[in-house]
Formats: C-alpha cells, sequence, structure tokens
C-alpha cells in the first residue's frame, strides 16, 4: 500500500478541527484519509468532536453526554461552524474516513451507520480502547480497525492482534524501530501521529511506516519526498 497522509480532524492546523469546513479543505488538499472523533449526544446522536467536554472547540461549556443534539446544534465550533453530525460527514467529502470511537456504545451506534449506509470500504474504525476496537468487528464483518496508543512498548502489539486490528496509530515522539520491527512480524500497519514537522517526516521515513497523521496540508506535499 502507497504511504497514506491522514487529516488528522480534519486540517486542524489551519480550520477549526472536526468541522465540516475543516474536512472540505482536508479533501480539496488531496489528504487521502480524513479523521474524526465521535461521542454520543444525550439523545444518541453520533456528533464529531474530540473532547468529552465541548468547553475547548465551542463557545458552550459541559459534557457532550449531557447535551442533546439541538444543545450542540446552538453552538459555534469556530468560524461560525457547528458541530457536525457523522452523516453530515459522510456527505459533505467523498474521502476516506478513519473515525475515532471513544467507547463500546459509541461503537455500537457506529456500527448501525455503517451497515445502513454500507461503509465498510470507506470507514476505518480506531480507537485507544480495545474493548471498542474488538466490539466494532464484531458488529461488523470485514471493517478495517486500528488500535490507537500514546505511552506503549512492545506489547501495543500483542493488544492490536487480541483486539482483532490491522493497523497502530502510534504517538510519534513515542516510536521506536523495535516497536515498529515487532509489528512488521505481526502483519501491522503502522501510522505515526502527530506528524507536523521535517523532523518528524524524517522520522517516518527512517522507521519505514505506512503513513502520517498530520494537522496541516503541507504535509502531503512534503511526504512525497521524504517517505
Amino acid at each position: 500500500m502507497n504511504f497514506l497522509t491522514i487529516g488528522h480532524r480534519g486540517v486542524m492546523g489551519v480550520e477549526p478541527e472536526n468541522t465540516l469546513r475543516s474536512f472540505v479543505a482536508a479533501q480539496q488538499a488531496g489528504l487521502d484519509l480524513i479523521e474524526l472523533d465521535l461521542h454520543l449526544s444525550k439523545d444518541g446522536a453520533l456528533v464529531v468532536m474530540h473532547d468529552a467536554e465541548v468547553d475547548r472547540t465551542t463557545d458552550g461549556t459541559g459534557p457532550i453526554a449531557e447535551k442533546t443534539l439541538e444543545e450542540l446544534r446552538a453552538l459555534d465550533a469556530g468560524r461560525g461552524e457547528r458541530v457536525p453530525v457523522l452523516e453530515e460527514v459522510l456527505d459533505a467529502v467523498r474521502s476516506p474516513l478513519q473515525v475515532e470511537i471513544k467507547d463500546v456504545a459509541a461503537a455500537r451506534a457506529l456500527a448501525e451507520v455503517m451497515q445502513r449506509r454500507d461503509l465498510v470500504s470507506r470507514v476505518e474504525v480506531s480507537s485507544f480502547h480495545d474493548e471498542a476496537v474488538a466490539e466494532i468487528g464484531r458488529l461488523v464483518p470485514g471493517v478495517r480497525t486500528a488500535l490507537i496508543a500514546s505511552r506503549y512498548g512492545t506489547d501495543v502489539v500483542e493488544r492490536a492482534r487480541e483486539a482483532g486490528a490491522a493497523t497502530l496509530c502510534l504517538n510519534i515522539r513515542r516510536l521506536t524501530l523495535e516497536v515498529v520491527e515487532h509489528a512488521r512480524k505481526a502483519d501491522l500497519r503502522v501510522i505515526g501521529w502527530v506528524v507536523n514537522t521535517q523532523d518528524h517526516l524524517r522520522l517516518v521515513r527512517a522507521l519505514q511506516l505506512d503513513g502520517a497523521t498530520t494537522d496541516y496540508p503541507e504535509i502531503k506535499r512534503t511526504a512525497r519526498f521524504t517517505a
């Protein structure tokens, strides 16, 4: 497979993260995949936001889980953008998506959308939580899954295999050749995040990774020459 450049929450380095504006910009920049995050609202909607609370990325306060979709819609997510739901993203861009889920409940809600809209070929599902990866794999046969890790050792490879993941998305600041070699022996793809500098791109090339998640669209152009 060719080297992949993945837009982190769209292109969050230049546009409000996890908004339709950011996702459209990522597609226009030619990024290979668009990464986004899902939480469940109080009334069960799959809303696109990274944090469990709305405070950092909107003009509101409080947990997503305590707000209805209507209440979330009233918030400004940056530059007048509204908090989107997953299906709006699916309609707004054509790009393949890497969708991060936070728990098993979100996995079940996502599985329903994936089956209804036949998204197995378009959507890869990722999570920091082994049980969420395993659950989406159980509910959606054939889905591609990825285990994300920030602090990890070589044991992350065994965790990925047990959860049924085919890909590891790993914090580039902690990534070592030992971990990559261990992953290769297990036939796992390895993606590095977040790759925003030339130094990190050089490391990606040295470790021969399969891709990089980035905040900035120009990484796509630079990566052609460095990875």
